[in-house]
């Protein structure tokens, strides 16, 4: 085990950095990006009414946390499986549900204002690095199976 460790030292530690990154986004994220939603709910944002928001700032930033939050994942897969075949699905994943997430986002915010609790996990999943999570164990277990 530790030969294996030593073996992808180099791996790791770029992976390491990739997650301390990640860290630093979550850290500095009232600074850098411009998301009134961050304030509503820490709050018990159920009993409020939606804040006035900056729409073009809003989509904007949530679109740049998106872009790093995915440009990070995507490095660390790559870093993970060395594989150009899962990067490439992975930016096919990454792209598709990208989409899909900001107009969820959009929709909800729009036209259904009340439902609060849907705008808080839709904008989660944008927000945060979700799918790193759920991708990195899929293909580990892909590339086991693929193995026997």
């Amino acid at each position: 085990m530790l030969n294996k460790i030593l073996e992808h030292k180099k791996a790791i530690f770029i992976s390491v950095i990739i997650v301390f990154c990640f860290g630093l986004i979550r850290a500095f994220e009232k600074t850098l990006f411009y998301d009134p939603f961050l304030v509503y709910f820490e709050s018990t944002f159920k009993e409020q009414p939606l804040p006035n928001v900056d729409l073009f700032k809003l989509f904007y930033n949530l679109l740049f946390r998106f872009a790093l939050n995915t440009f990070l994942s995507l490095l660390l897969i790559y870093v993970l499986f060395k594989d150009r075949g899962v990067l490439n699905f992975s930016i096919f994943l990454y792209s598709f549900f990208g989409i899909l997430l900001f107009a969820m986002f959009f929709i909800v915010l729009f036209y259904f204002p009340e439902n609060t609790w849907l705008l808080f996990y839709v904008r989660r999943f944008i927000i945060q690095p979700i799918f790193v999570l759920l991708f990195i164990p899929a293909f580990y277990y892909q590339f086991q199976n693929l193995k026997k």
